[in-house]
């Protein structure tokens, strides 16, 4: 069981299988050219969108090239994932930022400069590099688990999304640590390709993996509670 705190375009879970071929739409290379670029899905996630002849892909910080399918001329849908992207025109030509639309959720990316782009997945690059936990990571994680638990966690030390993803999962994720119960040790295992900071929690009664992503504001941008095993 794995139970998603989401704030990640794209989350790690990229595995589920191809769907159905959408219906197609021949676009000129002139209008998909308006699309490419980089785009911010949050403090430390870039989405890249870039062309190939006649296909569109997308690439967010630490994942995989993927191709995007034209529904319409603005709205494009993957086939390796349920997810959307539709384009927010500036008129008379430009494009100014994109929604990502995936697992019920809408996320908003404006468009940056490229160098701006680089920037941030330098940092993230040199943050995966390091596998050092980022300030602030551990303590958050412990608060996190803790407020959980008790059915209470502290939304103001999330960002927005995160929250309203928290207050609707969590009766889930309470129910979950429940079985588990109660912490007793958590240890850092490194940071993942998209920069998420992972722990290994030890409970009474089994184990989980911990994710989190911490936003360049300190508060939580992300988080990912994983149940590994359970027993007596």
């Amino acid at each position: 069981m794995a139970v998603g705190l989401a704030l990640s375009a794209l989350p790690a879970a990229m595995r589920a299988a191809e769907s159905a071929a959408p219906t197609a739409h021949d676009l000129p290379a002139a209008v998909l050219d308006r699309y490419t670029g980089d785009y911010q899905l949050g403090s430390r996630l870039v989405l890249h969108i870039t062309r190939q002849g006649e296909q569109l892909y997308a690439q967010a910080t630490g994942q995989a090239l993927a191709p995007i399918y034209p529904e319409s001329t603005a709205s494009f849908v993957y086939r390796i994932v349920d997810a959307r992207i539709d384009f927010i025109p500036d008129p008379p030509l430009s494009i100014n930022a994109l929604v990502l639309h995936q697992q019920g959720d809408d996320y908003v990316a404006p468009r940056i400069e490229l160098s701006q782009g680089s920037q941030i997945e330098a940092a993230a690059a040199r943050r995966v590099q390091s596998q050092t936990a980022a300030p602030g990571s551990e303590q958050a994680a412990r608060q996190l688990l803790a407020g959980l638990a008790g059915g209470a966690p502290d939304f103001g030390q999330m960002t927005p999304e995160l929250a309203e993803a928290t207050r609707q999962q969590l009766p889930q994720l309470q129910a979950q640590l429940e079985r588990l119960g109660p912490v007793q040790t958590l240890q850092f295992q490194g940071v993942g390709s998209q920069g998420w900071d992972l722990y290994l929690v030890r409970h009474v009664h089994g184990s989980s993996q911990l994710r989190i992503l911490m936003g360049a504001d300190g508060r939580l941008a992300g988080a990912l509670l994983s149940e590994m095993s359970t027993g007596p």
